[in-house]
């Protein structure tokens, strides 16, 4: 991908003076734009690079000629998996902030693959690390969870989810829905800390606001 951001990043500074000014033109973070530049196009900044190809009028052969990266930038349902990389990659955030869309979070530690075809239909994907012991021994800290962006309460039910409420950093808990709210659950019960579950109303779902942000997909332990 090397090709690509000299290219790419040499136009950008010839048009705009520097990528943190081209950022600011089309109201794309800067580090989503250092990352494509750094790491390349996958399906997960597909629309970002459009974007950015849009405003410096100049079409993806310009940038690389290259049969994979055009495939990638007219991605869709019916694309043949096996003409793509078999993975991609997603960040692995800190923490999730409030009001900010995943896709534009900055508390980004690191970058993790997940397989491609998890992306079809447009879903999209981020990572966290486990911090604390609330959802121990099921997860333990330090661990990666990989979740799937979702604003849906009922996939979300009986599953374990990346949760902000109160329009504070998420939280990690089990969500389980009925007509009458919602209970974020701990699996750690027997400790000092005294970790218990929460339940919201339906009132306070709506007021406070409680707001599912992702569902748990995978989780992976280093050594």
């Amino acid at each position: 991908m090397k090709l690509l951001e000299d290219k790419l990043k040499k136009e950008i500074i010839e048009k705009y003076g520097s990528v943190r000014q081209f950022a600011l033109k089309i109201d794309v973070p800067y580090t989503t734009i250092d990352t494509i530049l750094k790491r390349g196009i996958d399906n997960s900044n597909v629309s970002n690079v459009k974007k950015m190809c849009k405003e410096l009028n100049i079409s993806v052969d310009k940038l690389v000629n290259s049969k994979e990266i055009v495939s990638l930038l007219e991605f869709n349902d019916v694309t043949p998996i096996d003409t793509l990389s078999s993975t991609v990659l997603i960040p692995v955030l800190g923490t999730i902030k409030a009001g900010i869309p995943i896709e534009t979070q900055q508390d980004i530690i690191e970058y993790i693959d997940i397989p491609r075809e998890w992306t079809r239909g447009e879903k999209k994907f981020y990572g966290l690390k486990v911090k604390g012991d609330s959802m121990f021994p099921k997860y333990v800290e330090n661990d990666y969870v990989i979740f799937e962006e979702t604003v849906d309460y009922i996939s979300a039910n009986n599953k374990d989810c990346a949760v902000m409420v109160n329009n504070f950093d998420a939280t990690f808990k089990k969500v389980t829905i009925n007509e009458n709210g919602i209970m974020l659950t701990p699996f750690n019960l027997n400790n000092l800390e005294g970790y218990q579950p929460t339940f919201y109303t339906k009132e306070q779902v709506e007021n406070l606001p409680v707001k599912i942000v992702g569902i748990a997909k995978e989780k992976r332990t280093r050594l």
